[in-house]
């Protein structure tokens, strides 16, 4: 039954009932009166009205519960799709604000070195706002085949567009069991400061959770870059649920800060093939490993790589500046451009500029 025909059923129970049990109180009052003087009188009447009374209050109840039923499911609707590489996408409920399905289609699997992805449900529910934008959470199966929390966060410009696709940046994090933005709340200001400015186009954000089992995630993903990299399941359910450009070097990036860029530094050199640009913030690198990942890289695709740093942090620029060198001497196909100039009076400023550095640095990576 539609909402308003329920609530205005509802309103008549009510009024009715108000005013059977209101006649039946003054046919009782006048009842006990005629008892009291011994006058003659019927209960007949008090009784219909009281019974006709108890229903109309049954049936308020009923109708009260099912208009609250009818709210709670409005508002608590998530979006439930199937993610299947090559497969299409179905969605099972309301999607929450500001988000909306993406049309069927199969681009995540349309990635050069998309691996076959079984099919899973995947159900992303808001969490919250952040950076004026919308914060979706859900469980996708990680590269291991265990279910793991990713994070996604719509730019306030995907709720003003219905058709526009996003460009996706993947934020990788350093710390076991945990997704970026829990160690780096601000970062999600630092991409939207980046579109204010005028220096980026809006991203959607993908923030995946890191492996555990290690205290250093990203050694994972150094030793082994092209299995981690080539994340399809992420890929393909991020696409499914969302509008985004279609999986690839001209619509996906990749971006750490801090712990997690050398996550970043290492996929975008061995997948330039799945990321257009990578771009690396504040990172400890092992050089050696690098070189070996871009090693790993296939066919001749040039891969491009930012590592940034604030003018204070002598040892992260010092450890790009030595990735940059090693990559040059082993030959390998890679642009590697560094940031060293970014200065501010706390490190919280100076973390929120370098991330804005990194966005545009990402943008013009993807328009090229």
């Amino acid at each position: 039954m539609p909402r308003s025909l329920l609530v205005l059923s509802l309103l008549v129970a009510v009024v009715a009932g108000s005013w059977l049990a209101r006649s039946a109180m003054v046919r009782w009052r006048d009842l006990r009166a005629a008892q009291t003087y011994e006058l003659a009188a019927e209960a007949r009447p008090v009784l219909v009205r009281a019974v006709a009374a108890a229903l109309c209050l049954t049936c308020v109840s009923a109708l009260g519960v099912a208009v609250l039923l009818g709210e709670r499911g409005g508002r608590g609707a998530v979006r439930t799709v199937a993610a299947e590489a090559g497969g299409a996408d179905r969605v099972a409920a309301a999607p929450p604000p500001l988000s909306s399905p993406s049309p069927s289609r199969s681009a995540a699997s349309g990635a050069p070195g998309a691996s076959a992805v079984a099919a899973v449900a995947v159900a992303f529910a808001s969490v919250g706002r952040a950076a004026g934008g919308e914060l979706m959470q859900g469980s996708v199966p990680g590269p291991d085949g265990r279910a793991r929390t990713v994070r996604v966060w719509l730019p306030a410009e995907y709720g003003r567009s219905t058709t526009e696709r996003f460009p996706v940046i993947v934020l990788h994090s350093g710390t076991p069991g945990r997704t970026a933005d829990a160690d780096l709340p601000d970062v999600f200001d630092g991409v939207a400061s980046a579109v204010q400015q005028g220096k980026a186009r809006p991203f959607v954000v993908v923030a995946p959770e890191a492996p555990g089992g290690t205290g250093h995630p990203c050694d994972l993903v150094a030793a082994a870059p092209q299995a981690v990299a080539d994340d399809a399941a992420l890929r393909s359910a991020v696409g499914a649920a969302f509008r985004t450009l279609p999986a690839g070097p001209a619509g996906w990036s990749v971006l750490g800060v801090d712990g997690g860029a050398p996550c970043a530094a290492a996929a975008g050199l061995a997948r330039p093939d799945l990321y257009g640009a990578a771009a690396a913030v504040s990172g400890r690198y092992d050089a050696r490993a690098l070189v070996g990942a871009a090693a790993e890289a296939p066919g001749a695709v040039t891969a491009r790589l930012l590592l940034a740093a604030a003018k204070r942090d002598t040892d992260g620029l010092a450890s790009g500046r030595a990735v940059q060198a090693a990559l040059r001497d082993a030959g390998a196909r890679a642009q590697v451009r560094t940031s060293e100039v970014v200065q501010d009076y706390t490190p919280g400023r100076e973390r929120l500029r370098l991330v804005r550095v990194a966005v545009q640095y990402l943008a013009e990576g993807l328009a090229k």
